[in-house]
Parts: structure tokens; C-alpha cells; sequence
């Protein structure tokens, strides 16, 4: 019979539950068949579901600025956050992604830390994080718009520029460019965008103005817009990118301006003592040894190399890479990694999981054993950052690679105990939707588009609340 965790906690009765200081966990026989138990006794709570939301109530605010794959909604974070801390307490999210948990944070009135090793999400998370004054904002941006429509008109026209801004396109000299965007009058109107973005002297806007152009890149290229994998629509009819961008900056606009006006006046006045954001690793945060209340996070999952292909269009047109696999090569449990380093890994299920991987696929098994061996050395230095009885909230589903069951909710659990953590609460949530499809190929357990896949990724995922002892 299936039960909500407080129930369960009292009818099962498992060691796991009271672990405390003096218990060591080799004490406890069979952790992993624990775990497992656990897991398979858990009901769904339909109250961490949030069946009624709409688009609009989950891209409120600066949450809509840019398309990010397989984000958390921003109530499930500020549940999170307001139920495990406290005003002024710091939260810490050390995968940040697009900054869902930094933004609640910051609305909550809580302090909060960010990194992510990925520079184009380092990017949008300071996009969505810095209010700007909404009247400084119109002016700059109008500025550019206006330069941009006669720079466009006059050029069109074959009349002398009338602005006084002189635009350089910026084109980056990279053959993958020209793959992803072939036509030559298109990339200059890029270029033109790109180049009048670099003239803006004020950095929050600048970069502001480079989210916008990154969100369009996806529409503007021959990219198949209803395929997550990188696949070219030869016959794709592609809108006017001035016009895209003009209406992205629109509505980027509209979202500050609601932001600006929900953030405390507090919290804008002292930014700098609140928010602490950083494009780095997520086993290297930048705080203190005991100094962060709550971690609010949703981790890669097995193939988070799948996310570097989603963002390789802005990487190479802001020249973060020259290079794909360079790119994907960064990004924890990539099998594009040269080399790779790990001792054992505290968790039974993990060696099974990579054992039964190794009879299907020798180099994926590889890859699975280096997530987890990373994702091992993340919650090491999670312990290392939280308080004293400090709590983690880790978002994770299962998942399947070549047909072998990956379960990194019971793995994560069994590893964080390792690590010195207790069981808190564990909440499965049935998810109504998620920005990336929910789907895979049975053949190869890799995303694919829903007409393309037999069977569901993830129907669930769990919201691992671990408190450190």
C-alpha cells in the first residue's frame, strides 16, 4: 500500500529514518534494499503537483525571459524555500540553471547563491536576477530599436544611414554558424542585432539585450522547432529577426518591470549582499564552510550533454565555445569527457545499475559511473556549505538508459546518507508537464520527440528534502 512519507515513516519503521550522530551507517544492514523499500511504499502527494497553474503563472515576472530545458516551476522552489527557511537565511542552488530558485529567493527576501557550470545559463540566470530600473530600461532599449529600424529601413531603401550609431555586424567566423543558419542575408541581420548589442555601455543591459538575441537564435536558424535534438528543417520558414528580437525585448521588458516591482526595496538597495552568482562548479561553491541554510536544486540528469546540444546555437554566436564537443565536454557525466576520474562510489544501487549498463554498452555504463561519481562529489560539498541541520531539497526523476532502470532518486538518497545526511521527508510529485518532452526511444533511452517514442521519461520525480547532521 502506498502512503505519504509521514505515514510511512511510522509504519515502516526503517534505522533511516533516526539516523543521529552516534549510529553509523555501517550498522545498518542492507541500506540499499532500505532505500528501495522506502521508495516503493511512497504515495504520490497531489498537493506538490500544482495541476492548476498556467503558462502565465509560471513564466510570471523575469521566470519567462528565456526557453530552458527541464526547469523546475518556480512554486514548487518557493514552497521549498519558505517552508525550510527562514527571511534573510541563505539559499544555495548549485545547479542554477535559468535561476528559478535564485529568483524565489530574492522574492522571498531570502539571501541566495548560484553557479552553474554552463556559461549561457550563467548568462540568463544574471539576466533574470538584476532588476533594472524599468525607465532606464525603456530608454536603452528604445535606443536600440530605433537604431535598428533605420539601420534595416535605409539599408533596404539604399539610403544613407541616418542614425548616428554606426553598426558593425558581428558574425562569428565558426563553419557550425553557417550549418545552423545558411542564409547569407539572415546571418548579416544576426550579425547586425549582435553588433549594435556590443555598443551598449551599460553591462546589465548589454547582457539583457544578449539574452533576447540568444531566445531568438533557435526560431531564426533552419533548427526543427518541435525537435529537442539538434535536427536540421531544410524547408523551415524563418521570421524576420529584427521583428522577433523587437518583440523579445518587449516582452523581457514587461517581465522587469513586474519583477522590479515585487522585489523588496531592501533587497534591490543591497543586490550585491543578497545575490551571489557565479559561472562555476557545482563540487567548488563560492561560501563558507557552514554558512547556507536550505539548497534548492534540480541536478543534470544522466544525459545532461543533451542540454549542451540545446544551447550549442548561443555558445557559438556569443563565442562561449568554438567547438560542440568542447562544449558538451564540461557538463557533469558527459561521454564526451577525455578522461575520466573517479574512485568507489558510496552507493550499492549505483554499482548495480553500472554493472547491468556494462553488459548493454560498455561507454555508457562508463558515463553513468562518472555522473554518479560527480553527483557524489556535489553532495560532499553540499554537506560542506550547509548549516548544522541545514536541509537540501534535491528534484530528481528516475529514468532509463538501453532499457536498464537508472534510479537516481534511490541512488542520490543512498549516497547523501553516505555523505553524512538524514532522511528529511521525501515527496514524489506526478508531473503535469516539463519544458523538456517527457518522452524517449525504448532503443537508445534518449530524449526524442513524442511522435518518435514509445514510452514515458518520467511520469514522476521526487523531491529529496536531506538535512545534514
Amino acid at each position: 500500500m502506498e502512503l505519504l512519507f509521514e505515514e510511512l515513516k511510522k509504519k515502516n519503521g526503517s534505522k533511516l529514518f533516526n539516523i543521529k550522530r552516534n549510529i553509523v551507517l555501517g550498522s545498518i544492514p542492507n541500506v540499499e534494499s532500505e532505500i528501495t523499500k522506502i521508495f516503493r511504499q511512497l504515495g504520490t502527494d497531489h498537493s506538490w503537483t500544482f495541476e492548476d497553474l498556467t503558462q502565465k503563472d509560471t513564466s510570471y515576472a523575469t521566470h519567462g525571459f528565456h526557453k530552458y530545458p527541464a526547469k523546475f516551476i518556480p512554486q514548487l522552489a518557493k514552497r521549498c524555500i519558505e517552508e525550510n527557511t527562514k527571511i534573510n537565511e541563505v539559499v544555495c542552488d548549485p545547479f542554477m540553471g535559468c535561476g528559478t530558485t535564485l529568483i524565489e529567493s530574492l522574492v522571498s527576501g531570502r539571501k541566495t547563491v548560484g553557479v552553474d557550470i554552463n556559461p549561457v545559463a550563467y548568462l540568463i540566470s544574471k539576466v533574470k536576477t538584476n532588476p533594472i530600473n524599468p525607465d532606464k530600461l525603456k530608454n536603452e532599449t528604445d535606443k536600440v530599436l530605433y537604431d535598428l529600424k533605420l539601420y534595416f529601413e535605409s539599408r533596404n531603401k539604399n539610403q544613407k544611414m541616418l542614425s548616428k550609431i554606426e553598426i558593425v555586424p558581428m558574425i562569428p567566423n565558426n563553419e557550425r554558424i553557417e550549418y545552423w543558419f545558411p542564409d547569407k542575408k539572415l546571418r548579416e541581420e544576426l550579425g547586425t542585432i549582435f553588433g549594435r548589442i556590443d555598443t551598449i555601455k551599460d553591462k546589465y543591459i548589454r547582457d539583457f539585450c544578449l539574452c533576447a538575441f540568444s531566445n531568438i537564435l533557435k526560431n531564426t536558424s533552419i533548427w526543427l522547432m518541435k525537435s529537442i535534438k539538434p535536427t536540421r528543417d531544410l524547408n523551415k520558414k524563418i521570421d524576420i529577426p529584427m521583428n522577433l528580437f523587437s518583440r523579445q525585448i518587449k516582452k523581457m521588458s514587461r517581465g522587469n518591470d513586474v519583477y522590479w516591482n515585487i522585489l523588496s526595496t531592501n533587497v534591490k538597495g543591497n543586490l550585491k549582499s543578497y545575490l551571489n552568482l557565479k559561472k562555476a562548479d557545482a563540487r567548488n561553491l563560492p561560501t563558507e564552510n557552514n554558512s547556507v541554510s536550505l539548497i534548492v536544486t534540480s541536478p543534470p540528469y544522466v544525459t545532461s550533454y543533451e542540454y549542451a546540444d540545446l544551447h550549442q546555437l548561443t555558445a557559438l554566436w556569443l563565442e562561449y565555445t568554438k567547438s560542440v564537443n568542447d562544449f558538451r565536454e564540461g557538463f557533469i557525466g558527459s561521454i564526451h569527457k577525455k578522461e575520466f576520474d573517479h574512485n568507489r562510489i558510496k552507493s550499492k544501487l549505483a554499482e548495480r545499475e553500472i554493472e547491468e549498463l556494462s553488459k548493454k554498452s560498455k561507454k555508457e555504463a562508463e558515463s553513468v559511473r562518472n555522473y554518479f561519481f560527480e553527483m557524489q562529489q556535489c553532495f560532499e560539498e553540499m554537506y560542506r556549505v550547509l548549516k548544522p541541520k541545514g536541509r537540501a531539497c534535491i528534484v530528481i526523476g528516475n529514468t532509463e538508459l538501453k532499457k536498464v532502470p537508472i534510479l537516481n532518486a534511490e541512488v542520490f538518497t543512498e549516497m547523501m546518507i553516505s555523505s553524512g545526511f538524514k532522511i528529511h521527508k521525501i515527496i514524489k510529485r506526478r508531473i503535469p508537464s516539463k519544458v523538456l518532452p517527457q518522452t524517449r526511444d525504448s532503443k537508445t533511452g534518449r530524449f526524442t520527440s513524442t511522435g518518435e517514442a514509445d514510452r514515458l521519461a518520467y511520469a514522476y520525480e521526487y523531491i529529496l528534502i536531506m538535512k545534514k547532521l
